[in-house]
C-alpha cells in the first residue's frame, strides 16, 4: 500500500505509477480497467485493433484488445449488462446473443471475428415500455426465477424460432421431409444449451410456444 511522504503529500511510488498509468494511456488509448487488468498481472499490454459493427441498431467503431471475446467487449467496453457471464465456457447459454440475426455464444467468440456484423443484445430487443413479445410471454409464464439466465434464454429463444421458421431440423426432430411442429420435445431440444439454474424450464417451453406465436 503507498504510504503518504512526511509531509503529507503523495508517496514517490504513487507519482511514479501514476505518471506510467497516463502515459500507457496516452500512447495506447485504453480504458483504465483493461490497463490495471494487464499491469497487475503482469501481462504484456493489449494489442489493439478497430472494429466497426453494428450494436442494437447503433453502429460503433471500436478499439478492441484482439483477445477479448464478444461478451467482455459488450460488457466491460459497451456497458451492455444485460449479456450474462456465467460458465464462461459455453456451456450454460446466459451470454447468447444474435450475430446476423443467429444465435451464438459471446463468450465463445472474439470481438475482432465481428468486423461488419450486427450484433442483437437483450437490450436490442424491446424496452419496459415496448417489450418484445418473447419478453412479455416470459413474464406472462413466470419463465424465469432468479432471472440470471433469461437474458441468454430470450435470445436464443428468439433465434431458434427464427431456425425452425427457416426449416431447420433437430436431433427430436423425426421425418425430415415434413414441415416441423414446434413441439415440446422440440423446443427441449432446440433450447438444451441455456441452462437454467431454477428449474424454470416448464414455464419457458410455455413462453417459447406463446412467444412463437406472436
Amino acid at each position: 500500500m503507498n504510504q503518504p511522504c512526511h509531509d503529507g503529500g503523495p508517496s514517490r511510488r504513487a507519482v511514479l505509477q501514476s505518471s506510467a498509468a497516463i502515459g500507457v494511456l496516452a500512447a495506447t488509448g485504453l480504458a483504465p480497467p483493461a490497463v490495471r487488468a494487464a499491469t497487475d498481472a503482469g501481462l504484456p499490454m493489449p494489442v489493439l485493433t478497430p472494429v466497426s459493427v453494428t450494436v442494437n441498431g447503433r453502429a460503433r467503431a471500436l478499439q478492441v484488445d484482439t483477445r477479448a471475446t464478444l461478451l467482455d467487449t459488450l460488457r466491460e467496453t459497451l456497458g451492455l449488462t444485460g449479456t450474462k457471464k456465467g460458465c464462461d465456457h459455453g456451456q450454460c447459454g446466459a451470454c447468447t446473443v444474435l450475430i446476423n440475426g443467429l444465435r451464438a455464444n459471446a463468450c465463445l467468440t472474439l470481438a475482432v471475428m465481428h468486423d461488419g456484423d450486427e450484433v442483437t443484445t437483450i437490450e436490442g430487443l424491446g424496452t419496459p415500455e415496448d417489450l418484445h413479445p418473447m419478453q412479455a410471454a416470459f413474464i406472462k409464464h413466470d419463465g424465469f426465477q432468479c432471472g440470471y439466465c433469461t437474458p441468454g434464454q430470450i435470445c436464443s429463444a428468439v433465434g431458434m424460432l427464427a431456425e425452425h421458421r427457416a426449416g431447420w431440423p433437430s436431433a427430436a426432430t423425426a421425418d425430415l421431409t415434413a414441415a416441423v411442429e414446434l413441439s415440446g420435445a422440440e423446443i427441449q431440444e432446440r433450447m438444451s444449451g441455456n441452462l437454467c439454474r431454477c428449474s424454470a424450464y416448464p414455464n419457458i417451453v410455455s413462453a417459447i410456444r406463446e412467444g412463437g406465436e406472436a
